[in-house]
């Protein structure tokens, strides 16, 4: 089995030499500058990127961060860096060009050798699939969940119809919310319904009634 690719962008030399040995069993892709890597990766797209802040020739890697995410929309990124504020380790996690991880230095080899495995295994391609599925089961939820709610209300429409249309008396809204187990509210919108529908007469809604009532 091919190893996974992992892209570092990363000029320090002595800081490399910790991933070489804290990363051996992946295939390692270096590059100095967030720059070089943007004109690199849509060419040959790694698994997992790892991102330093401060880069080579003054460049920023959160800077690239958006242009990383733009290239790479599915491939985790980890930064990396001793030079970021909280606030900026927060706004490098959140939104829609968000890194997944962010490390301190001097980086925990253990910690690191982690969070590449769990990129690895939890985010990327999977990641992707688990929100499609997630999705659908969502779609499936709602549309069996607004099918029982039609069911239900149809079913009870029909009762009160059944019910109003054969007596003589104006409908008791109360002993019909009890029956039904529902709001006064919803008894009347169901009048109002059957009126609107033409299966029962206007004056069978109850004007005394205001179909505001609290629940």
């Amino acid at each position: 089995m091919n190893a996974a690719k992992l892209l570092i962008i990363e000029d320090d030399d002595l800081q490399y030499e910790i991933y070489e040995e804290a990363l051996s069993k992946y295939k390692l892709i270096r590059v100095l500058k967030g720059s070089q890597a943007l004109l690199m990766v849509p060419k040959d797209p790694p698994d997992v990127v790892i991102l330093d802040h401060v880069l080579a020739d003054g460049e920023l890697g959160l800077d690239f961060l958006p242009g990383l995410k733009e290239v790479l929309p599915f491939v985790p990124i980890i930064i990396v860096s001793g030079a970021l504020e909280v606030h900026q380790q927060f706004q490098a996690l959140q939104g829609p060009r968000r890194a997944h991880y962010c490390l301190p230095k001097p980086v925990d080899m253990h910690e690191l050798r982690k969070t590449v495995e769990t990129a690895l295994k939890e985010c990327g391609a999977t990641e992707v699939v688990r929100q499609f599925e997630a999705l659908e089961r969502s779609k499936r939820i709602d549309a069996q969940e607004l099918l029982s709610r039609s069911t239900d209300r149809l079913s009870r429409q029909n009762r009160i119809r059944e019910i109003v249309g054969s007596s003589s008396e104006r409908p008791n809204i109360s002993a019909l919310a009890r029956e039904f187990n529902v709001a006064r509210r919803t008894i009347i919108r169901d009048l109002q319904e059957l009126i609107r529908r033409g299966q029962l007469a206007p004056e069978i809604y109850p004007e005394w009634e205001s179909p505001d009532i609290e629940d």
